[in-house]
């Protein structure tokens, strides 16, 4: 496992923490080590939660440009695929993601935060997709998460001028959740993913799948999701745990095991 992608466990939080300074520059060694400890977050019964962190100073400056200056038409359609893959994998844990934005989120590390559930970010932060400004676009995932987080004419707005967003706009336009003075960003960000933990993990799990597959499809193939994700709770420790507490004890009173 790489040292510049580490997966730290506390309390029944996984954090990803970035740590290439002083930009945390996504290279491909980067990329690689993030997909595996995506998929040990995803796996790990100890973790119920995940928060993304590059440190105090910044949250990581995009990808290497230098690495990829140097790539040829055929290195990148390789790469690609690479790019796409490790916020895949993030977008791809099935328990609550929170991105804990310093410094700069840009390019390749807006595209992390976006990979999220959601962002909280300090009231210093900048994030952007400056890709146009390199004569390319963003490659993975932004010109997507970002139309669809915060609209087509907005993200436009933002991919093809290639400005950085402060954090206030930010709040306002829905590209962060939460803004907070820059010393309280990761233990806001740890905050905010508590409450999942102890919590029924698998009908989250089935939340959040309904919600992010159903974003991906018409409303009635959305539905037939719902429905079959609904229906196979009823298979579960969550649901049994769930009523029986509900019909002894009021709301709010179950006591889960977690998966």
């Amino acid at each position: 496992m790489s040292a510049l992608v580490r997966l730290e466990v506390e309390a029944g939080i996984g954090t990803i923490r970035i740590d290439r300074p002083p930009m945390n520059a996504l290279n491909a060694e980067i990329q690689h080590a993030f997909v595996e400890v995506c998929r040990e977050a995803a796996e790990r019964a100890d973790i119920a939660a995940v928060v993304v962190y590059g440190g105090e100073k910044v949250f990581a400056a995009g990808a290497d440009v230098k690495e990829m200056a140097t790539m040829s038409y055929t290195d990148m359609v390789e790469h690609s695929s690479l790019l796409q893959d490790f916020t895949r994998a993030l977008a791809r844990i099935p328990k609550p993601t929170v991105a804990a934005v310093t410094g700069y989120a840009l390019g390749g590390g807006c595209e992390v935060a976006l990979a999220c559930d959601w962002r909280v970010c300090a009231d210093d932060a900048r994030l952007g997709q400056p890709e146009i400004l390199l004569g390319i676009i963003p490659g993975a995932g932004g010109t997507q998460r970002l139309a669809r987080l915060v609209g087509p004419a907005k993200a436009k707005d933002i991919v093809f001028s290639g400005r950085f967003v402060d954090a206030q706009e930010a709040l306002a336009i829905g590209l962060v959740d939460r803004v907070v003075p820059a010393a309280d960003v990761y233990s806001a960000a740890r905050e905010l993913v508590a409450r999942y933990v102890g919590g029924p993990r698998f009908a989250v799990r089935a939340a959040k799948e309904a919600i992010d597959r159903g974003l991906e499809v018409d409303l009635e193939t959305g539905l037939e999701i719902e429905r079959q994700l609904f229906a196979g709770l009823f298979a579960t420790k969550d649901q049994e745990t769930g009523m029986r507490s509900f019909v002894e004890q009021g709301p709010g009173k179950a006591t889960f095991e977690g998966a």
